[in-house]
């Protein structure tokens, strides 16, 4: 007798990455010799830098392959405790760093500790997809909050007080955000770390792209009050994105809780990756890393005025990330069937704004610059003899 599998009831509520689809079909069609220019993948193209490389190499040879502490290397969380002295002019004490398997770990045991069945969780939409899910996962209850040009697609401490309930324990910000590469002003997350503050709730500060920003770096939020959470990762600035790592700078009071989850989730990051990572900090590394970001924001200035030329919404340059959030209403109300159609048609992957939550999300794509200047010179032309 057939029977259906038993699935638990919260997968209801985890959508697929709808990119994931249009990258299968992309995969087909350059397997049938079409050739695709990939503007949908939110993913460095360049290789990580030669000194973590061969860092990597060395652990292997010496055969650094057993666990480590939940938490992390201590020497690894030294050096990113050396990092925001350096970078921010900062004080953060390596005991309040957790090394974690990527940002995505990394949320997980931040949601982790602080979200009980029915908690909710203030973010902005549209936001990184999987914010939702990590509150899912825990039976909480994600509540997207609508932002726009006027916000610069942030969330705001007023839009804090507007959407607040007796059950929020947390509002989860992005700086630079995904998909929109904006940035939120210090005294603005000061300010959302006071009221969060106030309500007996934290704030979680998502910096993941720090280090991919053009114009006046940003200042961290690790040292703003003692109820924020800091996440980063060495997949974006760093270019370790199969590396899977990153971390979390926490408020003390929540180090030994997340330590305790972390070993029964995962028990650690990778071994190899972490003895990698520490010559992520070094001179040489930093070079060639603020190399790519100069790389970054020449993409980004030849992008921008080219999307806008060709008729997509952008009113909000981005200041940061790899991504340029266009409103795509000039063309189509189905975002995802436009996205579909200039694969089929043009030769061109995009990301539909459905991957990103619901506000408006059908009037709207991602574009992401991470390939080359003349992969992506390419790609505005297949786009503009489309939609001509």
């Amino acid at each position: 007798m057939d029977r259906s599998p038993h699935i638990a009831g919260r997968m209801a509520d985890i959508a697929p990455f709808h990119v994931m689809d249009l990258l299968a079909r992309a995969r087909e069609l350059e397997a049938d010799g079409r050739r695709i220019v990939h503007m949908e993948i939110g993913e460095p193209d360049f290789d990580s830098p030669e000194p973590v490389i061969r860092a990597g190499i060395r652990a292997l040879a010496r055969s650094l392959t057993h666990y480590t502490p939940a938490v992390g290397l201590s020497a690894l969380r030294e050096a990113i405790s050396a990092f925001y002295g350096r970078r921010y002019r900062v004080t953060v004490d390596p005991a309040r760093i957790i090394v974690t398997p990527g940002a995505s770990g990394a949320l997980q045991l931040v949601m982790g500790v602080l979200v009980n069945p029915g908690d909710e969780v203030l973010m902005a939409d549209p936001g990184y997809p999987c914010n939702r899910h990590f509150v899912r996962q825990y039976e909480g209850r994600a509540c997207p909050v609508p932002v726009d040009r006027s916000s610069a697609y942030q969330l705001t401490t007023a839009l804090l007080r507007e959407h607040w309930t007796p059950r929020c324990v947390a509002a989860l910000v992005a700086t630079p955000s995904n998909p929109t590469g904006t940035l939120i002003p210090q005294a603005e997350l000061c300010a959302m770390a006071h009221f969060t503050s106030e309500q007996g709730a934290v704030l979680i500060v998502d910096e993941i792209y720090h280090g991919l920003t053009y114009g006046q770096p940003p200042e961290t939020a690790a040292a703003l009050a003692d109820n924020v959470f800091v996440v980063n990762s060495f997949s974006k600035y760093f270019g370790m994105t199969g590396w899977r790592l990153g971390w979390i700078v926490a408020p003390a009071p929540w180090v030994r809780e997340i330590d305790k989850l972390a070993q029964n989730i995962f028990l650690a990051a990778p071994t190899l990756s972490q003895h990698a990572a520490l010559a992520a900090f070094e001179p040489e590394t930093q070079e060639i890393l603020d190399r790519r970001r100069e790389v970054f924001r020449e993409r980004r200035n030849a992008l921008l005025p080219a999307l806008r030329a060709l008729g997509f919404d952008i009113p909000v340059a981005p200041q940061g990330a790899f991504y340029l959030y266009a409103g795509c209403g000039a063309f189509t109300d189905d975002s995802y069937a436009f996205s579909r159609r200039l694969l089929e048609e043009a030769g061109v992957a995009i990301t539909p704004g459905i991957d990103f939550g619901e506000f408006r999300a059908a009037s709207h794509v991602r574009f992401a610059y991470t390939t080359s200047t003349e992969d992506l010179r390419e790609g505005v032309e297949r786009l503009g003899r489309y939609l001509a």
